[in-house]
């Protein structure tokens, strides 16, 4: 379950993937799971290509990718993994 998150934030993560960035959106998430994690991010890109190199610096493969046919195809990072790449991509303000 997602909550925690405005209206604007994905409207603004949208925009991003469809200017062909590599964008960025944590928000609340409970999932049974995955106890003790409070958050995801999800990172997208528009060109699927890549968001697949983005993501196999930090290990993340291709078949990870969610892909959703409105265009808008993520990695879901949580946990540790979530914490570790979100310090390394300097935004830890996204860490809650």
């Amino acid at each position: 379950m997602a909550f925690g998150i405005k209206k604007q934030e994905v409207m603004d993560w949208k925009q991003k993937i469809d200017n062909g960035e590599i964008a960025f959106l944590t928000h609340y998430w409970l999932d049974d799971r995955f106890p003790g994690c409070k958050t995801v991010t999800k990172v997208g890109c528009h060109d699927l290509v890549r968001l697949a190199e983005w993501g196999r610096q930090y290990g993340l493969k291709k078949e990870w990718i969610h892909r959703r046919r409105d265009g808008y195809s993520h990695f879901d990072l949580i946990g540790e993994r979530q914490i570790e790449i979100l310090n390394k991509e300097g935004l830890q303000h996204h860490i809650w």
